[in-house]
């Protein structure tokens, strides 16, 4: 008797603990609305002194000369018109672009197949993941050195080096990006095959398509997020390579295996007089940079299906 009175009390218990509950969340909402700006107000200004500010001030000193940022003389667009005039820049930007070309296209297929086959319930996969992303662990510079030790070793046997020709130092970037990036490129295909509607693909099989149609009819389709992703990555991080390429080949010989950002790099702190112009060469340098990346991000985007 007793049991069957105290019911309805613990359900009228359960029902103000609830409305409780909704109160105090509708009383946080309301503090957060009103009180907005104050939590946004941190970040914003971390945000404008760390990046906003140097960023701005940066384009101002690319139409400067200068040797430290107090003595800065405004000279117009003569910083730019010995950017584009450098033979070094303009090798160094040919050099990151066709680096940037390869390395996308062959991270971009080789990840998208570890994790094909990785997705397919194969023994050990899990371990298979960790080994696979283990190299983006590692620091750039050491990866260079790393690299380094190894293909000059093999390159031992027929008396070259990396730093022999400019094409051996070319792809010897080229694999040890690859090797670094395929692990991490390869988890967020993992991720976007497992949110793969499976419905979709229980009826291509139940339509009889075979497995062609299914990777380039379904799959593919399907994944354009996670291609968009990772084609964004690849590109930018193939523009901006920096550490690998000082490590592995300091721009040898003769600067001819030379990334943008090291030119850049080499022109600001390298070259007296030319603070300016590497200054010129960095806002280039972004600008190109932020154009394929949008003409990109724009390509695959645009191919992009719902399920």
């Amino acid at each position: 008797m007793n049991r069957d009175m105290a019911l309805p009390h613990s359900g009228v218990g359960r029902t103000r603990r609830g409305e409780s509950r909704h109160a105090m969340i509708s009383m946080a909402g309301k503090a957060i609305r009103r009180w907005w700006a104050l939590f946004v107000l941190p970040t914003f200004v971390a945000f404008f002194i760390g990046f906003l500010v140097p960023f701005i001030y940066g384009i101002y000193l690319s139409f400067c000369s200068f040797t430290t940022v107090t003595d800065a003389k405004f000279i117009g667009w003569q910083n730019y018109a010995r950017a584009i005039k450098d033979k070094e820049f303009l090798h160094a930007l040919g050099f990151s672009t066709l680096m940037t070309i390869v390395t996308t296209i062959v991270i971009n297929v080789v990840a998208f197949a570890i994790a094909y086959l990785l997705t397919k319930s194969i023994r050990g996969s899990n371990l298979f993941r960790s080994v696979f992303f283990m190299p983006n662990l590692i620091g750039g510079i050491i990866l260079g050195y790393i690299w380094m030790l190894l293909l000059n070793g093999v390159l031992a046997h027929w008396e070259r080096s990396l730093t022999y020709s400019a094409k051996y130092g070319f792809w010897g970037l080229v694999i040890l990006v690859c090797w670094q990036q395929i692990g991490y490129m390869m988890i967020i295909y993992i991720a976007g095959m497992q949110s793969l509607p499976t419905d979709v693909l229980e009826a291509a099989e139940v339509d009889g398509a075979n497995g062609r149609q299914v990777m380039f009819r379904i799959i593919i389709p399907l994944m354009m997020p996670s291609i968009t992703v990772c084609s964004f990555l690849t590109v930018t991080n193939g523009f901006k390579l920096y550490d690998q390429n000082l490590a592995l080949t300091n721009g040898a010989p003769q600067n001819m295996s030379e990334g943008l950002a090291l030119n850049i790099t080499r022109t600001f702190y390298g070259r007296i007089g030319w603070e300016g112009v590497g200054q010129a060469k960095a806002v280039l340098f972004f600008i190109l940079v932020a154009i394929v990346a949008l003409i990109q991000n724009k390509i695959t985007t645009s191919k992009e299906v719902d399920a």
